[in-house]
């Protein structure tokens, strides 16, 4: 009941703004409430994965959080990279880091939370990095992610046709 309370206020008061002429801040008030996590795993076909992502915000309107797991630098040097191509593209966005495993990192980040709409990752053995192997939690719980994932291979790039 607090969420639809919530999502009730949100919606009028993008209607207020609306009705008011201030157009840009409604859709603002409105797509706060939808986002997409883009889970990064240090590789260079992130960048496949950040491009569709991107897409994807744009065509839906909604925000963007970057999970990353990886301290290393060739990482920090595309968040830098992918921070210029949101803020030209105005997208709102935040970027987290987490800790160890990639799969644990997304399980938390989503397990409470339906602004999610889904998780990005790109399709490789780096989404096992640092996970037990022998975890079987970990498992049962990938298997019951509350949102979609989407895996972008490393051939093509998915589209929404």
């Amino acid at each position: 009941m607090k969420k639809l309370s919530k999502r009730f206020e949100d919606i009028m008061a993008a209607s207020a703004f609306a009705e008011a002429g201030e157009i840009e801040t409604a859709r603002e008030i409105l797509k706060a409430r939808q986002k997409v996590l883009l889970a990064l795993t240090g590789r260079e076909s992130d960048r496949k994965s950040f491009k569709y992502t991107l897409n994807i915000c744009k065509r839906i309107g909604a925000g963007l959080e970057v999970l990353y797991t990886s301290k290393r630098d060739e990482i920090l040097q595309m968040l830098k990279e992918f921070e210029e191509e949101l803020n030209k593209e105005g997208i709102a966005y935040e970027f987290i880091q987490g800790s160890g495993c990639i799969k644990e990192a997304i399980i938390y980040r989503t397990e409470k939370r339906s602004d999610i709409q889904f998780v990005v990752i790109e399709s490789s053995d780096a989404m096992n990095i640092d996970c037990k192997n022998d975890d079987r939690t970990l498992s049962k719980a990938w298997e019951g992610l509350k949102c979609p994932l989407v895996v972008v291979s490393k051939g093509e790039i998915p589209s929404l046709s």
